[in-house]
């Protein structure tokens, strides 16, 4: 455990089975470590999964030094040369080799940066690996991923169910070593937070921690589930007011989150012959979030576009 403020940082884990991850991944992560030979490789999965901390922990297991590149912040095609000439071209002082990690790569430009990249992988195969992390496998060009083993971090629901039980005992745990005594109440708002946010464990880890710096060691917090449930009935009822109030209530998630969330749950909340109306007005407004100033006004316009041409079961 680390000297740390922030507890994502603090309870980072160091090894690979201290990951919260699907048993076949983590399988293969231990075999990597056993092997004691690391590949290029590319994480791909949404935020807050584990791809950095499993790419530090492969690391740290394998002894291997590494530098982080933050490529949404030093991904210009200059900045990423120099850095990565600099450190990939010279030996480690334990003879082992040298591993760059390069965080959020689907922000690297794919004109410029990413056909760089390649020469780079291929130029330093015999002194540094590569790995790659990235929320979109799709906007990282495919050269790149013929030449890295692509690891996928998302998970069925099936799976998600047994990450969630382990997030409920790592919180606990984190709590009880913070000196909070996790009652049996707490638990249950404890559980209704991490099906919330899952499997967002950075999220989860925050959330916490806000929670028990405001005072407020009930951890409350609605349950996901439930809020699209009354989402669906307020569209299905035509009810606008009550549909603004829940995107009131729920801007503090991802709007890409949301989208996800509605659309999963469509099938059993919408007529046959309206879901293929259903799916192009999602999409059409989950593309618009990533230019529009105003998330809470384009997740009303697209709730209010459901609201009025689609039917409900």
């Amino acid at each position: 455990m680390k000297d740390e403020f922030l507890w994502v940082e603090k309870y980072r884990p160091e090894t690979i089975e201290e990951c919260i991850l699907p048993e076949n991944l983590k399988s293969v992560f231990k075999n990597i470590v056993n092997g004691e030979e690391l590949p290029n490789m590319l994480f791909s999965g949404t935020a807050g999964l584990g791809k950095t901390t499993v790419a530090k922990a492969l690391c740290n297991e394998l002894g291997l030094s590494s530098v982080l590149i933050n490529a949404s912040k030093d991904g210009n095609i200059d900045t990423l040369r120099g850095r990565i000439l600099k450190y990939a071209s010279t030996l480690s002082m334990t003879g082992k080799t040298k591993v760059i990690i390069l965080d959020e790569a689907d922000y690297l430009n794919p004109q410029s940066t990413q056909p760089a990249l390649r020469g780079f992988i291929e130029e330093f195969s015999d002194n540094c690996r590569f790995i790659l992390t990235c929320n979109y496998k799709n906007r990282i060009i495919e050269p790149l991923h013929s030449r890295c083993a692509v690891y996928e971090f998302n998970s069925d629901k099936k799976i998600l169910v047994s990450l969630c039980e382990q997030m409920m005992q790592r919180s606990c745990d984190i709590l009880s070593n913070e000196g909070f005594d996790v009652s049996e109440s707490q638990r249950k708002s404890i559980a209704n937070l991490i099906m919330r946010h899952a499997p967002d464990w950075r999220r989860v880890l925050n959330e916490l921690q806000k929670s028990s710096l405001g005072g407020n060691t009930s951890f409350e917090s609605r349950s996901i589930v439930s809020s699209y449930d009354m989402l669906f009935d307020c569209l299905s009822k035509k009810d606008f007011k009550k549909t603004r109030r829940w995107v009131v209530d729920n801007l503090d998630i991802d709007a890409t989150e949301i989208f996800r969330g509605i659309y999963d749950r469509m099938y059993e909340k919408v007529a046959p012959n309206s879901i293929p109306q259903f799916v192009l007005i999602l999409a059409d407004y989950q593309y618009k979030a990533a230019f529009v100033a105003d998330h809470e006004l384009n997740l009303v316009a697209c709730l209010t576009e459901i609201m009025s041409s689609v039917e409900f079961v």
